[in-house]
C-alpha cells in the first residue's frame, strides 16, 4: 500500500507542477505565451505520462474526485480512500511549493491567483470587464465535466477496452475539459489541484475552495454511478 500512496503523491506532484506550472510560468509569456491551449495540453500530458508510469501501480487517480467515483462504482475499496486523498493532497502541495520557489525567484514576482480556481469576480471571464461566471454556473460546469471525466476513465480502463488506449483517452479528455472551462473557473475537476494552488495564493482562493471540492466530488460520484449503470445494462443485454 505504501508504494501506491507514494505513486499517487508523486503523480499529483507532477500534475500540479506541470499543469499549474504551465499557467504560472508560461501562459502569458510576452509574445511566446502558450495560452489556454498550451495549459490545457500541459494538464492532459501530465495525466497521460503518469498514467503510463504509475497506472499499473496505483491506478493513477491523482484526484480525490476520481477516487470517489471509483469507490461509487465499486472499482476501488472505500477503506483505501482516505489514504489516497491524503497522498494526493500532500503531493499537490509539494508541487505547488516547488512551483512557488521557482516562480518567486523572478524579480518583481507577484503571487496573484497562482493558477487558483475561482468564481464571480475571480472567474477568469471577469478579466473581460463584464463580471465573471457566478458560483452556480461554475458549480454546474465543474460537476458535469468531472462526471464526464469519470465516465471516460471508467470506459477507457474497462477490462473490455484495449489497455493501450487508456492513458491517451484520459489525457485527451482532461485536455478537452480544460479547453472548455478555463475561462469559467480556471478548471479544477480536481480538489487536490485546487487545494494546492489555493494554499499558496491564500485569501479569496481559500474562501472559494469549497466549491472546488464539492462540485468535483458530486460529479465524480455521478460519473462513476452512470458508467456502472451503463455497464450493467450492457451485461444484461
Amino acid at each position: 500500500m505504501i508504494g501506491k500512496l507514494l505513486a499517487e503523491a508523486i503523480g499529483t506532484f507532477w500534475l500540479v507542477l506541470g499543469g499549474c506550472g504551465s499557467a504560472v510560468l508560461a501562459a502569458a509569456y510576452p509574445d511566446l505565451g502558450i495560452g489556454f491551449l498550451g495549459v490545457s495540453l500541459a494538464f492532459g500530458l501530465t495525466v497521460l505520462t503518469m498514467a503510463a508510469a504509475i497506472g499499473h501501480v496505483s491506478g493513477c487517480h491523482l484526484n480525490p474526485a476520481v477516487t470517489a467515483g471509483l469507490v461509487a462504482s465499486g472499482r476501488f475499496p472505500a477503506k483505501d480512500l482516505p489514504g489516497y486523498w491524503l497522498a494526493q493532497v500532500l503531493g499537490g502541495l509539494a508541487g505547488a511549493g516547488v512551483l512557488y520557489l521557482v516562480a518567486s525567484g523572478l524579480p518583481g514576482f507577484q503571487i496573484g491567483g497562482f493558477a487558483s480556481n475561482g468564481y464571480g469576480d475571480h472567474s477568469p471571464a471577469a478579466a473581460l470587464g463584464a463580471g465573471g461566471y457566478p458560483w452556480q454556473s461554475c458549480f454546474i460546469i465543474e460537476a458535469v465535466l468531472t462526471a464526464v471525466f469519470l465516465f471516460v476513465i471508467h470506459g477507457a480502463t474497462d477490462k473490455r477496452a484495449p489497455a493501450v488506449i487508456a492513458p491517451i483517452a484520459i489525457g485527451l479528455c482532461l485536455t478537452l475539459i480544460h479547453l472548455v472551462s478555463i475561462p469559467v473557473t480556471n478548471t479544477s475537476v480536481n480538489p487536490a489541484r485546487s487545494t494546492a494552488a489555493a494554499v499558496v495564493a491564500g485569501g479569496w482562493a481559500m474562501k472559494q475552495l469549497w466549491l472546488f471540492w464539492v462540485a468535483p466530488l458530486v460529479g465524480g460520484i455521478v460519473g462513476g454511478l452512470a458508467y456502472r449503470g451503463v455497464a450493467e445494462c450492457d451485461d444484461e443485454a
